[in-house]
């Protein structure tokens, strides 16, 4: 026969006597737990540059950075030419065989592209081998040497280059390792991955394949980040979790970066079929690509993590069996104080099972002593839905508000100073759910809806084992911890501490796992996308909720008075938790202003057409700032005129024109033989560029087939009304570029339209300089000058 239902005020998980003391216990137990787990993933202390030899220095790798990072140095050109003579004066100091490859390369992933046609650059990786004493293949370093076109590149990938020089320089110094290690600097990563697309496809050390630690750079702080595995990881994670000093990673990271469209030189590693990891800190996005990524923003901890783990790594892969670094299928791993839990992947289901079932079995206890009945469960069930939905869309219209405020915002990937804006996101998303519990905590019970909080838990980590599986974890252990330790608090003699303490250690699981989870994806995502943070937060509010009932008073029994003042305690966390939001986002605005060091980010082009003498400003700032909005107002349409630019939305404004000379397109040979005109030209820009484009107009002929400087590139159906074929080559030589098309012969001339583009329009006339808080956006457009000039070429 069931046990009869207790009074209202008995319906909690843990039933402590003195709630206050209890409360206060078990939060400090979780606020210490939180504090562990953050501090894990901090980045460690810059060693000093009289660190002993075998050890990775921030400090010596500064020294480097100070040279590669001094100035802006894209693809081609002369400042990337002597980042290039440092790194190899360096590695041959090193004594280490170093040579240059200069050859052209296509694009890797898909940065970036041409009507129907594809994207090549002239690169010239820096290559340097340490042989190993009985290799059983080769690992392969990699960071890319060049930056954008207007950004020094401290951090992205100048920390990557100089981490790599002082982790050649300690494995140098040190014992030779048994595999081969060698370290790849590749060039035009910016423009198409098109340096690491020619090393993993065509370098002769390449040909047999290895393992591959790619070391990136997105912010200019924070802890690095192991984002990105090969598939088939379980091995290699194992290796990271062994020999990386302070091992940060979540294989839900790894998840979500394989379904996002993001691309860096380990992508062409993975089309190659190497294996590896790829590791880059995040935080601090406000000077990505942008001119206030110089070497005095870089964090030298977070050269410190990538070094200190790049070298342990490289220790490691260089001492294996490297045919061993492949294993059936992925691991679930994630950190916690002391290291890297980690476990097979195909444990996921198994798990999610086991927490439906400690789920179900509290469920069936929590009944039988009458704390619910399942009719609550099944209504504390849907209630849940409510703080899941409204929390994520209040933070997104939080980062609206704030932006409405700050427009300058918009052009962001996240604020210089975005920590007060995090903190109110998870300020708000507590407001939300502790007044939601606070509305209907004592119609529903707090046991009812603590249970069916673990429900949406496992259900959760059901969808993500079929989507994400590397995610599932992230719900399904602490559902299952949580359920434990609830059946733990009913199973002991009721009123015990041991209650409190089986409920805080389940809640503790879950603020192990998910904490980090929250701060991490803030950096990773951007403020534009904190409801995604808002998501976990509300999920780590379900695994504390036991917890975080003690600071409520008993859940019913009281009449009158008692009532009154058990409803005006329940409120005192909502209130104190919609204070703080209020709180932080106003210090956010108050600190987090634009200024000469920490600019609004504007975009403008400059776009001359020498067929007709005319000449436009271009922006793609969808509403543009005062700055630019001095430039530019309503939507322009360049798709004709410049098709290199057609994949872009942009808006437009008169501009005078520039004496600027157009590239010529010169004929090398021209014959028509059965129906197939063979056309070479050579594209010769006439200044110093950064790119050159040539696209034919398909109603002048069809492109059956292509080179480009004797490579082979695709030619693909497109959709365009006039250009059937192009191609954008990076950091073209100063005696151009020689491309060859096969067309269908049909006694027409053929029109070609050809376009270059350089740096800077500080020189142009109507340009004038931007204010000291007005910045420049980091992008692969901003400040580019374009000119073009069709050429039509009569038939043999």
């Amino acid at each position: 026969m069931a046990a009869p239902l207790l009074p209202p005020a008995d319906r909690s998980l843990a039933r402590p006597p003195r709630r206050v003391v209890a409360a206060a216990a078990a939060l400090a137990a979780l606020v210490l737990v939180g504090a562990a787990g953050l501090l894990e993933i901090r980045p460690p202390r810059p060693r000093p540059a009289d660190a002993p030899a075998g050890q990775f220095s921030a400090d010596r790798a500064a020294e480097h950075l100070r040279i590669v990072a001094a100035e802006p140095h894209p693809a081609g050109s002369p400042a990337n030419d002597r980042v290039r003579d440092h790194l190899v004066g360096t590695l041959r100091g090193l004594g280490l065989q170093t040579e240059v490859q200069d050859t052209v390369a296509p694009e890797a992933g898909q940065l970036s592209g041409a009507a129907g046609g594809a994207t090549v650059a002239r690169v010239r990786n820096v290559v340097a081998r340490l042989p190993g004493t009985d290799p059983t293949g080769r690992v392969f370093v990699v960071a890319h040497y060049d930056s954008v076109q207007l950004a020094p590149g401290g951090n992205d990938d100048g920390a990557g280059t100089s981490t790599i020089l002082e982790v050649a320089r300690a494995m140098a110094a040190g014992p030779s390792p048994r595999n081969d290690v060698v370290f790849v600097l590749t060039d035009a990563e910016e423009a198409c991955l098109c340096g690491a697309s020619a090393f993993a496809s065509s370098h002769p050390l390449a040909a047999d394949g290895g393992v591959v630690l790619n070391l990136e750079a997105r912010g200019s702080t924070g802890p690095v980040i192991m984002f990105e595995t090969s598939r088939d990881n379980a091995a290699l994670v194992g290796a990271y979790g062994r020999a990386a000093p302070h091992p940060v990673g979540t294989s839900f990271a790894v998840e979500v970066y394989r379904l996002l469209p993001n691309d860096t030189d380990f992508t062409a590693f993975l089309a190659e079929d190497f294996v590896g990891l790829n590791a880059a800190y995040l935080d601090g996005g406000a000077n990505y690509h942008t001119p206030q990524d110089t070497v005095e923003s870089v964090d030298l901890a977070s050269i410190q993590h990538h070094g200190d783990n790049a070298l342990g790594l490289v220790r490691e892969f260089g001492s294996v069996d490297i045919a061993g670094l492949t294993a059936d299928g992925d691991a679930t791993y994630f950190p916690v104080p002391g290291g890297l839990v980690r476990y097979p992947g195909w444990l996921t289901w198994p798990l999610v099972l086991l927490a439906g079932a400690a789920v179900g079995v509290l469920a069936w206890l929590a009944q039988r002593r009458g704390r619910t009945t399942w009719s609550k469960l099944g209504f504390g069930f849907e209630l849940w839905g409510v703080p899941i939905v409204v929390a994520p869309v209040a933070a997104q219209l939080l980062w609206a508000g704030l932006t409405a405020i700050r427009p300058g915002y918009a052009e962001l990937l996240d604020p210089y100073r975005p920590q007060w804006y995090r903190l109110a996101v998870l300020a708000l998303t507590a407001t939300i759910v502790l007044a939601w519990y606070a509305l209907i905590r004592r119609r529903t019970g707090p046991a009812a809806l603590a249970i069916s909080g673990l429900v949406w838990l496992v259900a959760l980590g059901a969808v993500l084992g079929a989507l994400a599986p590397g995610g599932s974890y992230l719900t399904t252990l602490p559902a299952l911890a949580t359920a434990i330790g609830g059946i733990v608090a009913l199973l002991v003699r009721p009123g015990s501490v041991w209650a409190v303490v089986a409920v805080t250690a389940g809640a503790a699981v879950g603020v192990l796992v998910l904490l980090p989870t929250v701060m991490l994806l803030f950096p990773a995502l951007g403020m534009a996308m904190g409801g995604a943070a808002a998501v976990f937060t509300v999920m780590l509010a379900v695994a504390v909720l036991p917890v975080v009932d003690l600071l409520h008073p008993e859940a019913g029994g009281q009449r009158g008075l008692a009532a009154l003042e058990a409803r005006r305690a329940a409120a005192v966390p909502t209130l104190a938790a919609g204070l703080a939001t209020l709180v932080f986002a106003g210090v956010g605005l108050a600190v987090d202003r634009f200024d000469a060091d920490h600019p609004t980010q504007t975009h403008l082009m400059y776009a001359l057409d020498a067929d007709t003498g005319t000449a436009r400003w271009l922006s793609r700032e969808s509403d543009p700032q005062p700055w630019t909005a001095g430039y530019v107002d309503g939507p322009a349409s360049i798709a004709d005129e410049f098709p290199a630019l057609a994949a872009h939305e942009l808006r437009a404004g008169p501009a005078q024109a520039a004496a600027l000379p157009a590239p010529a397109v010169q004929t090398v040979s021209d014959t028509t033989a059965a129906g197939v005109r063979t056309l070479r030209v050579r594209l010769v820009p006439q200044r110093q560029v950064r790119l050159a484009a040539l696209h034919v107009d398909q109603t002048t002929a069809t492109v059956r087939a292509a080179t480009v400087a004797g490579l082979p590139v695709p030619v693909e159906p497109t959709d365009d009304a006039r250009w059937s074929f192009g191609i954008v080559f990076h950091a073209p030589p100063p005696e151009g570029v020689e491309i060859e098309l096969t067309l269908a012969a049909t006694g027409q001339p053929v029109a070609l339209r050809a376009a270059d583009a350089s740096d800077g329009l500080s020189g142009l006339p109507g340009f004038r300089p931007r204010p000291a808080d007005v910045g420049i956006v980091g992008s692969h457009s901003s400040e580019m000058l374009m000119v073009a000039r069709t050429y039509r070429l009569p038939p043999t």
